[in-house]
């Protein structure tokens, strides 16, 4: 039996597995690099190692060190999460060699599915469906567009479309650079990109005595940059002979390895419904949540207990109701999804059922027992009474948060910026997903710019109401999905909201008497000028529809139409504070930029001036270029590596670079001054934080 457990693994999915250790009376240990000294992960374990470095090459892909780690803290078993080593046989090798208990599949299975090139060759000799490869070397105008994919890994990272034969040599060396940076393997492959397929996937769970379970479907179609977005099972619209299709080509791929443990196997669906083997992934997804909602089941206990020996029933329980995840990131979609660092001040998303609360707080899994029933050999069981498989829930809605970080945390540069998995269960789809968007529309999130108005309109899109999805969602919709509202008078409410609580925190009170200028006072958030007086019963607006019925310095309620509305303010110094102020309401959420009633001109940079757009690290500089070098508008000329993705900063205009201060190598904070492009013609042009994400 298992009785100290590390997590080779960071952020939400460490926070996950400690959560179900703890159920379990395991204790457990984590690995922090320097840039986590102070992470969620590591508080809520009982005992942590130090990774000296921050990169992921130097901490949490050196599979010795938290080899060494796990034995110095005494584990006897280490969970290996997703991402970083989840998927490398070696490192599994190392673990086993040192007599710890591997929480995961067979070395083996790992080695002949991790690479993509040889899972494709094993896959078509068991007879799976796939998209053959392309030769790189001998690649032609007919075999476009083509999909750039790494070979060992996942996550989006080291993909790229190519939709013009000029772009593949530097896409293909792109990809390998983003690859092997991210898993320590710079193998890609290339293979037809499918326009508007589906992603499709399946959760298999195979024990050491020939049992495999297939549990269901799960769509995975709403992605940016290959990375996915919003998750949802059991996967919509699919004929019930697909279905079996699917399943039945997971449950052959998982044979054909002698697989053990949680895997998935991914398909893409194509327009005429044909399904192809995309790659099978060795490890527990990001999105296994929705699976665990609508089966019963927690994916951890199992992954448990079948490291340790334990067996299947021969039949998976049944499914009930739909459940539906969205991915809460630190980014900005409408600036080219750019990650953004920053503090977290707040983190709150509320939920139905007792399971939502404040990120960080940890939420209960469907039900909480690994197989309700257990009529396993060696799984727990204890079921509630007549078999119910959401012991304590039934059929009632419900919110769950996974989270990775907690208020006051930091999001560095150096790893993915997804804050927490919010995710929805509810008898019908349809509810679900409705209950899913008000969840995200009422959570409070103070800090980084995120992607929560984004998930919220997704949501709320006809084509997914409708169960219309594929992978190219963003590439059709973004726009529309990111375009501010024309006439949006909530926001200019809530500015109003923000003025109002400041005026109140500052007061204007000079010794006992009260100073009521006569003159309105007129401040600025965002694109909003408001106007109101202090009066001597309170503050009056300057607008005969609102009326200011109660104001204090966090909390304004105002009468619009004749409708009372509430808000809370909030306020941080720092970073993301202090210039910034959060507005919530109970509909909608904003993040206001505070400007100053007067600017200093020295503070502005030059027209031409190339901004980073985000810390991180400058890993290129164009070819050929220097001081004095003709640049055409759009042309890249520095590449930033940032929360692991590579990001291009693109000339504003043509004409010629009269400065470059960035050098490789070098860190970079935000909006320091990379480059200046003088244009040929247009002297006025504005600084530019011109970017463009190369992971798509």
């Amino acid at each position: 039996m298992i009785s100290n457990l590390l997590v080779a693994n960071r952020g939400e999915i460490a926070c996950r597995v400690f959560r179900t250790c703890r159920e379990r009376g395991i204790g457990t240990v984590a690995v922090f690099s320097d840039a986590d000294a102070d992470a969620l992960h590591v508080r809520e374990a009982d005992t942590a190692v130090r990774l000296p470095g921050s990169a992921p090459a130097d901490t949490y892909l050196r599979g010795d060190l938290i080899v060494k780690a796990a034995l110095a803290a005494g584990a006897d078993a280490v969970h290996p999460g997703y991402g970083f080593l989840s998927e490398n046989a070696e490192f599994a090798r190392a673990v086993l060699d040192a007599g710890l208990v591997w929480v995961g599949p067979p070395p083996e299975a790992i080695e002949a599915m991790a690479s993509k090139t040889r899972a494709k060759e094993l896959m078509a000799a068991a007879g799976v469906p796939l998209l053959a490869p392309v030769d790189a070397e001998s690649v032609t105008e007919a075999d476009l567009p083509l999909l750039v994919k790494a070979a060992a890994g996942g996550g989006g990272r080291g993909m790229r479309v190519v939709r013009q034969l000029p772009d593949f040599a530097d896409e293909l060396a792109a990809a390998s650079a983003e690859a092997r940076s991210a898993f320590g393997d710079g193998e890609v492959f290339a293979e037809p990109y499918v326009e508007r397929g589906r992603h499709v996937e399946v959760q298999i769970l195979a024990d050491a005595h020939a049992t495999v379970w297939a549990l269901g479907t799960r769509d995975c179609s709403l992605q940016r940059r290959h990375q996915k977005v919003i998750e949802e099972s059991p996967a919509p619209g699919l004929p019930a002979e697909l279905r079996a299709t699917l399943t039945d080509a997971a449950v052959a791929a998982a044979r054909a390895v002698e697989y053990r443990g949680a895997g998935t196997v991914e398909f893409l669906i194509s327009p005429a419904g044909r399904a192809y083997f995309l790659e099978m992934n060795t490890r527990l997804q990001v999105e296994h949540p929705v699976t665990e909602e609508v089966f019963g089941v927690d994916l951890v206990a199992l992954q448990l207990a079948l490291s340790e020996g334990a067996k299947l029933p021969e039949s998976p329980p049944p499914t009930r109701g739909h459940a539906v995840e969205a991915r809460l990131y630190a980014e900005d979609p409408a600036q080219g999804w750019a990650p953004q660092p920053g503090r977290i001040h707040e983190l709150m998303v509320r939920g139905v059922g007792g399971s939502g609360g404040g990120a960080g707080a940890g939420s209960a899994h469907a039900g909480g027992d690994v197989f309700p029933g257990g009529d396993g050999d060696g799984l727990p069981g204890g079921g509630a009474a007549g078999g119910d498989h959401h012991p304590g829930h039934g059929d009632r809605p419900r919110i769950r948060v996974d989270a990775g970080y907690g208020p006051g945390d930091r999001v560095g540069v150096h790893y993915d910026s997804m804050l927490a998995k919010v995710v929805a269960w509810a008898p019908t789809r349809a509810e679900a997903v409705r209950l899913l968007g008000d969840a995200l529309r009422r959570a409070r999130v103070h800090g980084p710019v995120t992607n929560r108005e984004l998930l919220v309109r997704s949501l709320r899109h006809p084509d997914f109401a409708a169960g219309r999805v594929d992978t190219g969602f963003y590439e059709r919709h973004l726009g529309a999905l990111t375009a501010p509202e024309a006439e949006d008078r909530n926001a200019r409410h809530a500015a109003l909201a923000a003025a109002l609580a400041d005026a109140a925190r500052r007061g204007h009170r000079l010794g006992g008497w009260r100073n009521l200028p006569s003159q309105p006072q007129t401040k600025s958030y965002g694109d909003h000028e408001v106007r109101y007086h202090r009066t001597r019963d309170g503050f009056r607006v300057e607008d005969d529809a609102v009326r200011a019925v109660a104001v204090a310095p966090h909390r304004v309620t105002l009468e619009v139409d004749g409708v009372l509305r509430h808000f809370d303010i909030a306020e941080y110094g720092g970073d993301h504070g202090g210039d910034h102020v959060y507005v919530d309401g109970p509909t909608v959420s904003y993040r206001l930029l505070a400007h100053p009633r007067f600017t200093d001109p020295r503070t502005a940079p030059a027209p031409g001036s190339l901004l980073a757009p985000m810390p991180g690290t400058v890993v290129r500089i164009a070819d050929g270029i220097g001081e004095g070098s003709a640049v055409t508008a759009g042309q890249p000329l520095v590449w930033l590596e940032a929360m692991k993705m590579e990001h291009r900063i693109t000339s504003p205009a043509s004409g010629t670079l009269t400065a470059l201060h960035a050098t490789p190598g070098s860190q970079v904070e935000v909006g320091a001054l990379l480059a200046v492009v003088t244009p040929a013609s247009a002297p006025d042009t504005a600084p530019d934080t011109a970017q463009e994400d190369t992971s798509a």
